[in-house]
C-alpha cells in the first residue's frame, strides 16, 4: 500500500512541479511587463493595468480559478477549455499566471523605487541612455533587492498550486485525498505534507545561495 500511495502522489506531484514551473516561467517576465505598464505616463495604459493589479490582489485565486475556468461558458457560452484535462491545467495555468505577474509587478516596482533617484541623475550626468543606466547601475541592485520578496512568493507559489484541485486538476492533494474514498485511510493525505516541505526547503536553499551570491551590495 505504502508504494502504490508514493507513486499516485508523485504522480500528483509532477502535475503540481508542471504548474509551479510554467506559472514562474511566464509569470516572471510578465511581472515585469506589467511593471512597466503600470508605471507608464500614458493614462490609457496605466489606468486599466493598475485596475487589473488591484482586483487580482484583491481577491482569492481561488475566486478567479472559478471566474478564469466558468466564466467563459457562463457568460459567453462558449466551452473554449473543452472537457480534458489539459483544458483544465491550462486554465489554472492561465490564473496562476495572471495572479503572480500582478504580484510580483508589484515587487519589482518597489525595487525600483527603492533605488536612489541620486543614481540615475549620476548616470544622466554621465552621458548613459536610459537603457544603459538600467542595464550597468539599476539591474544588479533590484535583483538583490527583489529577491527576499521574490522568494516569499515563489515559495507561496508551491503551497497556492493545491488550489487547482478546484477545477479538477490532479495535483498532489487530489491524489492524497483519493484514497480517502477508496480505501477509507486519511495517513496519504498528510504523506502530501512531505512532498511540499522537502520542495520548500529546496527552494529555501537556493534563494539563500542566492542572496548570498549578491551579499557584495550592501
Amino acid at each position: 500500500m505504502f508504494m502504490t500511495v508514493t507513486l499516485s502522489l508523485l504522480e500528483g506531484f509532477l502535475a503540481t512541479i508542471k504548474l509551479f514551473s510554467l506559472t514562474l516561467l511566464f509569470s516572471l517576465p510578465l511581472g515585469l511587463i506589467i511593471c512597466f505598464g503600470s508605471a507608464s505616463k500614458a493614462h490609457i495604459v496605466r489606468i486599466p493595468i493598475r485596475f487589473l493589479i488591484w482586483v487580482v490582489r484583491g481577491t482569492p485565486l481561488m475566486l478567479q480559478l472559478l471566474v478564469i475556468y466558468y466564466g467563459p461558458g457562463i457568460f459567453l457560452g462558449l466551452n473554449v477549455w473543452g472537457s480534458s484535462g489539459n483544458g483544465r491545467f491550462m486554465a489554472a495555468l492561465i490564473s496562476f499566471v495572471i495572479n503572480y505577474a500582478c504580484y510580483f509587478s508589484e515587487i519589482y516596482r518597489g525595487g525600483v523605487l527603492s533605488i536612489p533617484m541620486g543614481q540615475y541623475e549620476a548616470a544622466q550626468v554621465l552621458g548613459m541612455t536610459r537603457w544603459q543606466t538600467f542595464k550597468n547601475v539599476i539591474l544588479l541592485q533590484l535583483i538583490k533587492r527583489i529577491v527576499p520578496p521574490i522568494s516569499n512568493e515563489v515559495i507561496t507559489l508551491v503551497k497556492d498550486t493545491s488550489l487547482a484541485r478546484v477545477i479538477a486538476v490532479y495535483e498532489i492533494i487530489w491524489n492524497g485525498q483519493s484514497f480517502i474514498k477508496s480505501s477509507g485511510i486519511i495517513w496519504p493525505l498528510f504523506y502530501t505534507g512531505a512532498f511540499y516541505l522537502l520542495f520548500s526547503g529546496l527552494l529555501t536553499l537556493l534563494f539563500r545561495y542566492i542572496e548570498k551570491k549578491l551579499s557584495y551590495f550592501r
